[in-house]
């Protein structure tokens, strides 16, 4: 599978982006896939997660409260809705596949295989 993210860009503190990540070459069926972040200076960390199949969710403490996650059978897509974003969310955005493994590992970055190129988030104050 190929994967494109988009949907970055600059808002204000309090805005909302929504990212979405395309796949293409097979769907997501039997896929995990997630959102990780990197910020200048900083490790890429773990954002959220879904498994395609069974629609299991799992988000970062960052994420949690702001951050939902979806997915998009007919348009073979997932999305991150961010809403109440800061200046702290600032990084890019890169979403990633691998085959479902076990669901404790779907936070782990190490697992992922397969990554799309990244997507700039950049929130004012």
């Amino acid at each position: 599978v190929q994967l494109q993210a988009s949907g970055g860009g600059l808002v204000q503190a309090g805005g909302s982006l929504r990212l979405s990540c395309a796949a293409s070459g097979r769907t997501f069926s039997g896929y995990t896939v997630g959102w990780f972040r990197q910020a200048q200076g900083k490790e890429r960390e773990f954002v959220s997660a879904i498994r395609w199949s069974g629609g299991q969710t799992r988000y970062g403490d960052s994420a949690k409260g702001r951050f939902t996650i979806s997915r998009d059978n007919a348009k073979n897509t997932v999305s991150l809705q961010m809403n109440s974003l800061n200046p702290e969310d600032t990084a890019v955005y890169y979403c990633a596949a691998k085959s479902n493994g076990i669901i404790t590992t779907m936070a782990n970055i190490k697992t992922y295989d397969t990554w799309a190129q990244g997507t700039q988030v950049t929130v004012s104050s």
